[in-house]
């Protein structure tokens, strides 16, 4: 029986787990009620400890976890101990770390969609509707991409990483305290560079955030052009936006009210990215027509930007990552949730933000002489006092 100690720990650390996911998903309004403040308190005080230190302490912490793992491993082959024995035990580490991962913040993927928070009303979008929000963030990037400082190959040339970093917290600041988002609010300690950046260029990643150190990084390898988006991403996961495309739309946000013409051009830039993308998989030809006006500068940009992770990709290692990331999702989501694309988001933010705003009728004046023919009336304007 000492032997199976390690696998009856794992599994009942399991249970915990699969009970806590349950609940999530059973008790959403309850979840969206209370959890998500919670986890970001407990995210900023993690956050508060670990940025005290330039590195990241969860990489270390990965580090010294694998040396402990290999010599005890070394151990148990040197005193001819029991290798069932080690590999529970280990197993039964690796699942009280999901169990902490999902206490702490995992559960904030059974909370309300973001579009609750920001007052946004969803609908299903006609592709005509599609295709003036993709031309709509193509004008944007395409005058924001004249303006930025570029380098003497053409390429974007931005201000260094912690320069960078420090603009994210005061954009998210803006839209928590002038926009009444309160879901943004929360700790805005600047996002840390990514160690080991190599490896999460070939695995596609422009960053990561761990909530148990409450660390948010990002790779510091990548185009400029996508470095502050990436960077409001990270922080938005570090503020418990848990899920991706909420991410990816809490960053354009991020990026499209702050001061930084850097950071404005990263958020249209991706903005149009992922417009056109989905324009594609729906209608390659209204996508070719409108990728055709684009301005060469923006052209370029999307290039050296795809060409980027193009160049540096390991597709087995891509595809081995996207499988966990694919399997967790799966084994996260609440099929009684409506989960939308970020697309989805950018299209109904132009439709809410700039489309009704055009078909509003003006309100009907009825002394406002460019409605009204007042000519006729004694008492249309103030009459003038008798002369004395």
């Amino acid at each position: 029986m000492k032997y199976w100690r390690g696998y009856l720990t794992a599994a009942i650390l399991a249970a915990f787990t699969w009970v806590l996911i349950q609940m999530g998903q059973r008790y959403t309004t309850l979840v969206d009620m209370v959890y998500p403040y919670v986890t970001r308190a407990v995210q900023g005080f993690l956050t508060s400890w670990t940025g005290g230190f330039d590195f990241l302490v969860w990489q270390t912490a990965v580090v010294f976890l694998a040396i402990v793992l290999v010599a005890t491993l070394v151990l148990v082959f040197i005193f001819r101990a029991k290798v069932i024995r080690w590999l529970g035990w280990a197993v039964a580490a690796i699942v009280a770390v999901v169990l902490l991962h999902t206490g702490l913040y995992g559960l904030n993927h059974y909370s309300g969609p973001i579009e609750d928070d920001l007052r946004m009303d969803m609908v299903d979008y006609t592709q005509s509707e599609l295709e003036a929000a993709t031309v709509f963030y193509r004008v944007q990037a395409m005058d924001l991409a004249e303006k930025i400082s570029r380098d003497e190959n053409g390429a974007p040339a931005f201000a260094d990483f912690e320069a960078l970093a420090q603009v994210t917290g005061d954009s998210y600041r803006t839209l928590s305290r002038e926009w009444s988002f309160s879901i943004f609010g929360g700790d805005y300690t600047p996002v840390k560079k990514l160690g080991w950046a190599g490896l999460y260029s070939a695995l596609g990643k422009t960053g990561v955030t761990v909530p148990l150190t409450g660390e948010a990084a990002v790779n510091p390898n990548i185009p400029d052009q996508g470095l502050p988006f990436a960077m409001a991403h990270e922080m938005a996961h570090r503020l418990c936006v848990a899920r991706d495309d909420e991410a990816n739309f809490s960053a354009f946000l991020a990026c499209s009210v702050s001061d930084s013409i850097e950071y404005q051009y990263s958020g249209y830039f991706m903005a149009y990215r992922f417009c056109i993308s989905a324009l594609e998989s729906v209608d390659a030809a209204a996508a070719e027509r409108i990728a055709g006006d684009c301005s060469q500068l923006l052209l370029d940009d999307l290039d050296r930007y795809d060409r980027y992770f193009d160049e540096n990709r390991d597709d087995q290692a891509t595809r081995l990552v996207s499988s966990v990331t694919d399997t967790y999702a799966e084994a996260t989501a609440d099929e009684e949730v409506r989960y939308s694309s970020v697309c989805d988001y950018l299209v109904n933010w132009h439709i809410d933000q700039y489309v009704e705003e055009e078909e509003v009728e003006a309100k009907f004046d009825p002394f406002d002489e460019t409605q009204v023919d007042l000519s006729g009336l004694v008492n249309a304007k103030p009459q003038e006092e008798p002369a004395e």
